[in-house]
């Protein structure tokens, strides 16, 4: 029988709030929302005024899943919505704007939420630049986050600070924050530079080596995501993985000692983390930088 909320003056109506979205874990559908409605204080502000692309599973993580651009037919009136047209297409994007969106998303089944780079105000713009640490299979956490601070190092000879984060997966995905100044492809190829230098500092268990089968048992060094429409797992957003593990930012000096792996954060325990450490990607929202070079609009 569907329950309806009352949330910011906004009726949300949820619906199977018993369905297991990771089975055998006790993580029902009712856990997802009620995470969403806590952690909105912290998450909402990585979400605010940024395109949103979803990663749903309504039956949950065992069941088919798919990703969803376009707000979906039958969405409430209340769902705020943004169209942008490329080569052609027309694409409505949903944007957060409290946690009414939050709880509407949770039963809609959306274990990942992934916000744009750049915001509404300068889609063509990126405010911050992302440097994804993408580990093989076998590679030992311990190594990644070794890579994480010889790009944190060199980044800080060029004048500039960075912050990490666990992707809820298996990497480290490290931000820049940046004046919306620069065109991604300025920026893009900005990282490009950069992780070649980090692979000329670490050659043996790095790889700037797109096919995956030419990659070996190393941590490839993604800067393609920082692209117009390309996106990263939002902080704090679960992942549909067993143990549902969450990306978590992290302190470097954490990313230094290196005794923990990504699924130690999870749905679970983020909170009382949060509730500890407040949000430790803050910065990321207010940290804007300027590159040493002229931007190319």
């Amino acid at each position: 029988m569907p329950i309806s909320l009352d949330i910011n003056s906004k009726n949300v109506q949820l619906t199977s709030l018993e369905k297991e979205l990771w089975p055998g874990e006790g993580i029902t559908k009712h856990s997802l929302i009620q995470y969403y409605l806590e952690v909105a204080p912290y998450m909402l502000p990585h979400l605010e005024n940024r395109c949103l692309v979803f990663q749903r599973f309504p039956q949950g993580i065992n069941g088919e899943g798919f990703y969803q651009k376009n707000c979906p037919q039958g969405a409430p009136d209340w769902i705020k919505t943004v169209p942008f047209s490329h080569q052609g297409k027309t694409t409505n994007y949903i944007a957060a704007t409290g946690p009414e969106t939050l709880a509407w998303l949770g039963n809609q089944g959306c274990l990942e939420i992934h916000p744009w780079l750049s915001t509404m105000n300068t889609p063509e713009n990126p405010d911050f630049a992302v440097f994804d640490l993408d580990p093989a299979k076998g590679v030992e956490f311990p190594q990644i986050c070794h890579v994480a601070r010889t790009l944190k190092d060199l980044l800080l000879t060029k004048g500039l600070r960075c912050y990490p984060k666990t992707s809820g997966s298996r990497g480290i995905q490290v931000y820049l924050p940046l004046q919306p100044v620069y065109s991604y492809q300025h920026v893009r190829d900005f990282c490009a530079t950069i992780f070649e230098e980090v692979f000329q500092l670490l050659p043996s268990i790095t790889t700037l080596e797109r096919s995956l089968s030419r990659r070996g048992k190393k941590i490839y060094l993604d800067y393609l995501q920082n692209a117009r429409g390309k996106t990263l797992v939002a902080p704090y957003s679960p992942r549909p993985l067993p143990g549902a593990p969450v990306s978590a930012p992290l302190e470097w000096s954490e990313v230094a000692v290196a005794n923990f792996l990504p699924a130690t954060f999870h749905l679970k325990n983020i909170l009382s983390r949060l509730q500890q450490k407040g949000d430790l990607f803050a910065s990321v929202l207010k940290d804007r930088q300027q590159l040493r070079s002229s931007p190319a609009v």
